[in-house]
């Protein structure tokens, strides 16, 4: 498949690619998008609108994720979208917070507080290549709940040995579901018809 395409919204994305072969391909997408648009009777904010060249290095950021060009581990060039920094500084800094006013609250209490907190902003990026972010905030986390422990306890450190992780997220019920989801491009998750 040589076109990728993204909507949420009245907020549209479109990634051709830039091999020479695939210009008419561009100047068909637009075409036809500014059709379908008009027959909705969408009007497309020309001044918003951009064309960005992934091939000259640029990047650009939708809906939360930074997209840039990247090569694959086979060595094929591909689009690589991850959460921004800035979505990942703001889901700490709240979290911090929320660590501060519960810091004599029971444990279980707080985990309460934040388990949403991070199911939501997981699984809203659990698309694309977010795995690196998501042990980032993970390791994180743990490492707060660890010292909300130790602090309880009045203990030094973080209780590594202490507390297993399996203890953390099985008896106490930290959030744990990490997980990236692929799917699959649209055209091979299509069913086949079979034969009679």
């Amino acid at each position: 498949m040589r076109v990728e395409h993204a909507r949420f919204a009245d907020d549209l994305m479109v990634l051709v690619d830039a091999h020479p072969r695939q210009v008419w391909l561009r100047k068909a997408v637009e075409r036809r998008l500014r059709e379908e648009l008009a027959k909705l009777q969408v009007e497309v904010n020309e001044e918003k609108s951009r064309r960005m060249d992934l091939q000259q290095g640029e990047s650009f950021g939708f809906l939360g994720f930074e997209f840039r060009r990247i090569r694959s581990r086979r060595g094929r060039w591909m689009p690589l979208y991850t959460p921004r920094g800035k979505k990942r500084t703001a889901l700490l800094r709240k979290l911090k917070l929320i660590f501060r006013s519960y810091r004599s609250q029971p444990i279980r209490k707080l985990i309460e507080q934040i388990n949403p907190i991070l199911r939501g902003w997981v699984n809203y990026f659990a698309v694309g290549h977010s795995s690196r972010c998501f042990s980032h905030i993970r390791d994180w986390v743990e490492k707060k709940i660890r010292y909300h422990l130790a602090r309880a306890r009045q203990r030094q450190g973080f209780g590594w040995k202490r507390w297993r992780k399996e203890w953390l997220h099985g008896t106490l019920g930290l959030f744990h579901e990490y997980r990236v989801v692929y799917q699959p491009p649209s055209w091979a998750a299509a069913p086949t018809r079979s034969a009679p």
